[in-house]
């Protein structure tokens, strides 16, 4: 009776082990992706226009400071727009700094960069949900050099869309 038992089982394990192991990827089924709509296929091209505001991805600062300067309103404006024209989209606000300083400052600096910059696109109606912070510290140089004008340029956020 046992054996019985045990045989009218296993049809019933095997049945369920391969109903996974041969089930077919189908895109219901792949690994999660961001999901751009095709109407925002034709709107991420305005992200690589160099004549379209939106192309500027970096909001810089000035030495050891985290507040957005007003010069970058109109940029932070513009993707703010359209962040909430394509609600689907998310995007990394990247924190950066110079070369000066420890590496557990710069990393610390660069957080409060892109956390200030957040906190600016929440102000303008871009949910949590669409945004991610990320700190490099000085680990990501945009400009090698030892000089206030590269420094400049690696004090910054940078904004990175997904699936780009």
């Amino acid at each position: 009776m046992k054996k019985l038992w045990i045989y009218s089982l296993l049809p019933l394990f095997f049945a369920a082990c391969s109903n996974q192991a041969t089930k077919p990827i189908t895109p219901s089924n792949t690994p999660a992706m961001p999901v751009i709509a095709k109407d925002d296929l034709a709107y991420m091209s305005a992200l690589h226009d160099p004549s379209n505001i939106l192309s500027k991805r970096s909001v810089y600062f000035d030495y050891d400071k985290y507040n957005i300067k007003k010069e970058y309103m109109p940029l932070i404006d513009a993707h703010a727009n359209f962040l909430q024209a394509h609600s689907n989209l998310k995007i990394t606000i990247q924190g950066n700094a110079d070369e000066r300083g420890s590496r557990e400052y710069n990393l610390a600096l660069g957080q409060k960069r892109a956390v200030a910059l957040k906190k600016v696109l929440n102000l303008k109606g871009i949910s949590d949900n669409q945004i991610e912070t990320v700190s490099f510290g000085k680990e990501r140089p945009k400009v090698e050099g030892h000089n206030e004008e590269a420094w400049s340029q690696n004090r910054r956020d940078d904004i990175v869309y997904d699936g780009e």
